[in-house]
């Protein structure tokens, strides 16, 4: 009996004796049927040159995402997106639960706000880093990033950060008689922070008392408003500059003010074939404080655009218009210098005359902004430069410059035009100026310009500093940005 078992196990044929004689008639009938309907089965598949294939296995056994494990469910739910979250908590009970454990917002924290595992304060407060997150971190987190206060002409930077269970604003602050290579220098202007009623607080760290006093933020779209509830402290820049060296810098505004305005920076997008990394670059305008310019490549041509300080000139760089340097000795010379400029900026001013006529004639609608009209020359890459041989840089006679300690040589030169818009004070009309000049590029975080009408030379040094969230989410939001730095306070 036991041999005649195993081979029932092994063998699928409907002839062993021994299963006709364990079961009854019925058990019988019902077996000799079903496999006369899998006998018809594979005869209809053999029959139409099919292969007889065996029973269909069952199927799998129904499985819900509930049934995981909680320690796999808590490291799934710790790799999505924090918006998606307050959704799954809704999806069931045992979600709700889980979402409820630190360790899924401590990986929030680390990969939205780069934060390490330092928030040891968690106790002093008696919170959980799922309650901070949603009070502190998520409802202010499009207020990080690089911003710009522009009112009434005299611009300043704000960089929010998330510091510790804080964030906090620091604005730039000019400093006197600082080398272009030296640090920006910040000083906290707000903090945001949780209190013991478990709340967001926007504190605001400025003005004529010492201690904190409140705020109260507003945040829009690319930027936002903050006011203070009580009106302490008089306009930014030009009062704290007086207070401190004895000097204005800019005409002094008595009104006191208890809102202000900032818009969104984005830092430029680099390409590979950029003659240097973009970014932001400081130069010294005047005799008394930095300026913090921004250097952008937009096809043929560079342009250097101003973002602090209180007037708004930029500088547009042909990229095409290659100025040769043999042994650097046309900088020794002035008039020669001048003479070469001259008759690249008559060339240019000739070219874009004609292209206005030609656009005026086929009525296009579209705008060109910086794309160059047709040029023979070649345009001069990032590799292209590196490979350049230094060639000596000397100031030309007459050329004044606020910063001596520039480099000694440099490898590459372009045409590059000086723009200046001047507000006329009494009649409250503005113009603009252009002056030709010429572009050096000395090396990877330093560039200069020497405005000739003018015979004034500026250095830049590239910034130091790093920064976060400052990317643009798209070319033409940069392009954007920057046309409204262009247009004046927002």
């Amino acid at each position: 009996m036991e041999e005649c078992a195993c081979l029932c196990v092994l063998t699928s044929s409907r002839g062993c004796p021994c299963s006709q004689e364990c079961q009854g008639p019925a058990e019988t009938a019902v077996a000799d049927e079903k496999h006369i309907e899998a006998d018809k089965a594979a005869g209809c598949c053999a029959g139409s040159g099919g292969i007889a294939s065996p029973m269909p296995f069952p199927p799998p056994p129904h499985c819900s995402l509930q049934d995981l494990p909680v320690e796999l469910l808590v490291e799934i739910f710790a790799l999505l997106p924090s918006t998606d979250l307050p959704s799954l908590a809704l999806a069931c009970t045992k979600f709700y639960h889980i979402l409820h454990t630190d360790s899924i917002w401590r990986r929030r924290y680390r990969e939205e706000f780069g934060l390490c595992e330092n928030l040891q304060n968690l106790e002093t407060i008696g919170m959980s880093y799922r309650e901070v997150y949603w009070k502190l971190f998520h409802p202010y987190r499009h207020i990080l990033g690089l911003w710009q206060l522009d009112t009434e002409g005299y611009r300043t930077l704000l960089n929010v950060v998330v510091d510790g269970l804080c964030i906090t604003g620091w604005t730039y602050r000019p400093c006197l008689n600082t080398h272009v290579d030296g640090p920006m220098q910040f000083k906290p202007a707000f903090r945001i922070r949780l209190t013991e009623r478990k709340s967001a607080t926007v504190e605001c760290m400025e003005g004529r008392i010492s201690r904190p006093h409140s705020r109260h933020v507003q945040i829009q779209k690319d930027r936002f408003s903050i006011q203070c509830i009580k009106t302490d402290h008089q306009k930014d820049s030009p009062t704290r500059l007086r207070e401190a060296w004895g000097l204005v810098l800019v005409q002094e505004d008595r009104q006191q003010y208890d809102c202000l305005t900032y818009r969104r920076l984005y830092l430029p997008p680099s390409h590979p074939d950029d003659l240097i990394r973009p970014g932001l670059f400081q130069c010294k305008c005047n005799a008394y404080d930095l300026s913090i310019a921004m250097l952008s490549f937009h096809g043929n041509y560079a342009r250097v655009t101003k973002v602090t300080g209180d007037s708004k000139p930029s500088l547009e760089i042909h990229l095409m218009r290659r100025i040769q340097l043999p042994d650097g000795e046309i900088f020794r010379n002035f008039n020669e210098l001048s003479r070469v400029v001259q008759e690249i900026d008559e060339q240019v001013i000739r070219e874009q005359q004609q292209q206005q006529q030609q656009e005026d004639r086929t009525v296009e609608s579209e705008g060109h902004g910086w794309q160059s009209p047709a040029q023979t020359s070649v345009r001069v890459s990032g590799a292209a430069a590196s490979e350049e041989q230094p060639v000596p840089f000397v100031l030309p006679v007459g050329v004044l410059s606020r910063d001596q300690n520039y480099p000694r040589t440099c490898r590459v030169c372009f045409y590059g035009v000086d723009t200046h818009t001047y507000t006329v004070a009494l009649h409250g009309f503005a113009y603009t100026r252009h002056f030709p000049g010429v572009f050096i590029l000395f090396d990877e975080n330093h560039f200069g310009f020497i405005s000739l009408p003018v015979k004034q030379f500026i250095l830049f040094g590239r910034v130091q500093n790093t920064f976060q969230n400052v990317e643009a989410p798209s070319p033409q939001a940069f392009l954007e940005m920057l046309s409204n730095i262009q247009s004046g306070p927002p």
